[in-house]
């Protein structure tokens, strides 16, 4: 089983948009027989996120997880040319997926309650492969769960772009946090109060610094719909 990441970009987006995204497109794409598919938004309850960063240009307005058993065969090619259909821009990204925290399951194609925030992230030129993963995988996850309010952690490390001019990306990670989290700091942060929310985001953005996380990256605000699920057959 292999998981492509596709970003899904557009300028213009509304709630007719993420209403066809997370409807007939996501009916169309589960059609094409793909083993597991999740659909993350950029819809009316997580649009004004405060934990939104933009690089790209139009930027991602959703996130696409597919599963299949070949990342080169007819259905993700043709999952990729449906989307296109429907945005600006279409990245494709074969990843290998791992998941500290495994996101719940609200039920097929339910909203999972929360903010999905989708971070986008590019390696340090300075860093070599092995080091930056180290310093993000082995070092830095204990830390983020522990600093932050999320109830699902996945990381995905970028094996290679499927699409050409695919901007370049090495890591994507998808994190929940509570609905409050939106527009709140320290329901995000889960501190206590503003003491708490001071010492828990100082010591993420150290560890962020230390693999490159604190810049050069992009997060996307989504509600998450999980359709199918490769592993428990739903």
């Amino acid at each position: 089983m292999e998981k492509v990441v596709v970003i899904v970009r557009a300028a213009n987006v509304d709630e007719q948009w993420c209403r066809g995204i997370r409807g007939p497109v996501a009916s169309a794409l589960l059609e094409l027989g793909l083993p597991g598919l999740a659909v993350n938004v950029r819809d009316e309850p997580v649009r004004d996120s405060l934990m939104t960063l933009t690089t790209l240009d139009p930027p991602g307005a959703a996130v696409i997880s597919l599963w299949t058993q070949q990342y080169y065969g007819e259905q993700i090619r043709a999952a990729i040319e449906l989307l296109r259909a429907e945005a600006d821009a279409v990245d494709a990204y074969l990843v290998t997926e791992s998941t500290p925290m495994p996101p719940p399951d609200a039920g097929a194609g339910v909203r999972t309650p929360g903010l999905a925030n989708v971070a986008l992230l590019r390696r340090p030129a300075e860093l070599d492969q092995a080091t930056w993963l180290h310093r993000w995988h082995v070092d830095h996850t204990q830390v983020a769960i522990d600093t932050q309010a999320t109830f699902g952690y996945t990381q995905n490390v970028v094996v290679r772009p499927l699409t050409p001019e695919a901007p370049a990306i090495d890591g994507i990670v998808e994190e929940l946090f509570p609905d409050g989290a939106v527009s709140d700091l320290q329901v995000f942060y889960g501190a206590r109060d503003e003491a708490d929310l001071q010492d828990r985001a100082t010591r993420m953005i150290e560890s962020c610094i230390r693999f490159g996380a604190h810049e050069n990256i992009d997060t996307v605000p989504t509600s998450r719909y999980l359709f199918r699920s490769p592993f428990i057959g739903t």
